[in-house]
């Protein structure tokens, strides 16, 4: 797969994982779930970060 596309592919999960992180900080009580929702977004960016700078 082209990098480019995998690269869309991760910045499209971590849109919709941010959005999730909002809703779940505001409707979840347990704190937790937010965690690791946001967690799971940002190692998504990092990961579409490292692959946009390793390309050049």
């Amino acid at each position: 797969m082209e990098t480019d596309k995998i690269r869309n592919v991760l910045n499209i999960l971590f849109l919709v994982l941010a959005v999730a992180s909002v809703i779940v900080y505001f409707t979840v009580d347990d704190f937790t779930v937010f965690l690791y929702t946001c967690g799971a977004a940002i190692f998504l960016k990092v990961m579409e970060f490292f692959i946009r700078f390793s390309n050049r």
